[in-house]
């Protein structure tokens, strides 16, 4: 009997159950899975597996060396070989991650997300192993930085062919289904670097939320991030709904002024992304919308790619390159 087959056939333990249980939620196509080796992305790939014989689909793994710690390359070669010996066809996909002014961890993201979306084949979606554990990080983080409600929806389940399964699940969950499987993970070295925000967060900045404000907190993080998705999808898709101007014709003070603000700035983002504007944030915005709502006689608003300026009883989004601008209100 297939190695594939017996490990669908035995009994699971409680936290491979649920892992497997979260996988066949989504498992209804052929799966790529991304594996860094790591506990969460192992019982993931294994998970997967155990699902996939179970539906009859395929499954494989893809492991992305980014190059970044020394002998790198040898521990994507060590998860490869473990993942074949329980049955798991994978693949080691080698970046370069560039540099980039929002820093390492971004760049990284951005090269492997890259090369897993080349990688998969047209029928493939892409398995991500993010918990329970990274959403409540990622709203805490985006609390701290005083972001608004899409960054506080966190990650979501599913953003084209990439889904994340475990988003309901603890991270202690996965790091169980590896000890029923049998397997060991590895430990990314980065993950103990204090140096870095995310792990401040992990290892000290939850656990003393958790100690002085009781358990849950995690849980509450996430559900946060649910509730604030749900609001944030209906405003994108509201906005979405109004009319842009073509590019390269003014907006209408009139017509922006009276949109309630929640709107406002998610349309003024768009025409300003269309008109070439790049790295917009919350700051950038609320210049331009001091444009209407604040107008002094203010020549105009600098961001980056374009400047935007008010005459004419509309808003001008040209190329920032200086040129001749008419006259002002």
């Amino acid at each position: 009997m297939a190695a594939s087959d017996l490990m669908a056939k035995k009994a699971l333990g409680p936290a491979t159950l649920a892992v497997v249980q979260a996988v066949e939620a989504v498992a209804d196509a052929p799966l790529l899975v991304a594996c860094s080796g790591g506990p969460d992305s192992l019982a993931l790939a294994l998970a997967a597996h155990i699902a996939a014989a179970r539906r009859g689909v395929d499954v494989r793994a893809a492991i992305v060396d980014h190059g970044l710690q020394p002998g790198s390359d040898t521990v994507a070669a060590t998860v490869a070989e473990q993942l074949a010996g329980r049955g798991v066809s994978a693949v080691v996909l080698t970046v370069t991650v560039p540099d980039s002014p929002d820093g390492t961890e971004a760049a990284a993201r951005q090269a492997r997300y890259a090369a897993l979306e080349a990688e998969a084949r047209p029928d493939e979606l892409i398995l991500l192993g993010h918990t329970l554990d990274d959403q409540a990080e990622t709203v805490l983080l985006g609390l701290a930085r005083g972001s608004g409600t899409r960054s506080l929806a966190g990650m979501p389940t599913r953003r084209g062919v990439f889904v994340r399964p475990l988003l309901g699940l603890r991270a202690a969950q996965t790091a169980q289904a590896c000890a029923e499987l049998g397997v060991e993970p590895w430990r990314d070295p980065h993950n103990d670097e204090p140096r870095f925000t995310r792990v401040r967060v992990r290892r000290q900045v939850l656990p003393l939320l958790e100690a002085e404000l009781g358990p849950g907190i995690a849980e509450a993080l996430a559900r946060t991030a649910g509730l604030a998705r749900r609001d944030a999808d209906l405003l994108d898709q509201l906005a979405a709904d109004h009319q842009l101007p073509a590019v390269g014709a003014p907006f209408a003070v009139a017509e922006l002024a009276g949109l309630p603000a929640a709107i406002r700035g998610r349309v003024l983002r768009s025409w300003l992304r269309a008109a070439g504007a790049t790295d917009l944030s919350a700051t950038h915005l609320d210049a331009v919308d001091a444009l209407l709502d604040d107008w002094r006689g203010q020549r105009w608003v600098e961001l980056p790619g374009v400047r935007v300026s008010r005459r004419g009883g509309g808003l001008w989004a040209e190329s920032s390159t200086p040129g001749t601008f008419g006259p002002q209100d």
